[in-house]
């Protein structure tokens, strides 16, 4: 029942309390009763019309939890006739109008491979993909439902190119895209943040070329450049030189992309020991074999 009918009906009550001094609370209770019995004969009624009917009127009374109740005594009773669409698509409706995303998700991926030929499909096809963007969790945690909001939206939009939601599509997509970029930059910082250099290079590589347009692309070379350069400090000395190398030539891609970077000085100096190490690696070598 919506807030303004519960409150004229309220009201009424208030009224003939008034009137036949009757105490308010009394006349709530039998108010309150009769909707109950209303509801308990709806749910009792083996009339599939009359339950039809009152379900709907449930449900656009914005009272859900009812509503839901009773779609889930029609879904069964209607299977195979003409009302089967409208049941479960509604059904599905009133589990995301209760903010229950998963089950109203379950729902209409189901619809849409039960009744294709329906006029639902197309809505349920987007309530589907609205369902898993609306599970997406923040960056830090699990993103399976960020990938399945992902691939629903571009299937969507592949069945039905001429929507006008294909607008909210794209920005959504761009939207989790920034999501899951923000996720692998986070990743890769952990390894470099706990100073695990082998696996923050492959992580902060593999960042790069997922999101070559990433807004973290300067930040990302540059832990690289660092990555590698302390990889190679830290490394046995049968492996520095080629390690140095490694930071050397990181170092020329980041200044040239960069090259008025806040972090310019200190690839600048890292670039300076790994270079000057290389060098007086050859000379050693040079001396050795003459």
């Amino acid at each position: 029942m919506d807030k303004l009918q519960f409150a004229k009906n309220l009201y009424l009550c208030a009224m003939l309390a008034k009137r036949y001094h009757i105490p308010l609370f009394f006349t709530s209770f039998v108010f309150i009763a009769f909707s109950c019995s209303q509801y308990e004969k709806v749910i009792k009624s083996e009339d599939v019309n009359f339950k039809f009917a009152k379900t709907f009127e449930y449900y656009n009374k914005g009272d859900y939890v009812k509503a839901g109740t009773l779609f889930e005594q029609l879904a069964p009773l209607t299977r195979g006739t003409r009302k089967a669409d409208s049941v479960y698509f509604f059904q599905a409706m009133t589990q995301y109008k209760l903010n229950d995303y998963i089950i109203a998700g379950h729902y209409f991926s189901q619809f849409t491979q039960y009744y294709e030929n329906s006029h639902f499909i197309e809505e349920a096809a987007y309530m589907e993909a609205y369902c898993y963007y609306m599970q997406s969790p923040r960056p830090e945690l699990d993103q399976t439902s960020t990938y399945q909001a992902l691939d629903a939206f571009r299937l969507y939009m592949i069945r039905y190119p001429a929507s006008p939601r294909v607008t909210d599509c794209q920005r959504i997509i761009l939207e989790l895209n920034e999501k899951l970029m923000e996720k692998s930059f986070l990743s890769a910082k952990l390894y470099y943040n706990i100073d695990d250099y082998k696996a923050a290079i492959v992580a902060l590589n593999t960042c790069l070329v997922d999101f070559p347009e990433t807004k973290y692309r300067e930040e990302i070379m540059f832990m690289l450049l660092k990555s590698k350069y302390l990889l190679a400090v830290k490394s046995i000395q049968s492996k520095q030189t080629e390690r140095y190398q490694d930071a050397v030539d990181e170092y020329f891609a980041f200044i040239t992309e960069f090259p008025e970077s806040k972090n310019k000085q200190e690839a600048e100096d890292m670039y300076q020991v790994a270079s000057q190490y290389i060098k007086d690696k050859e000379i050693d070598k040079e001396l050795t074999d003459n």
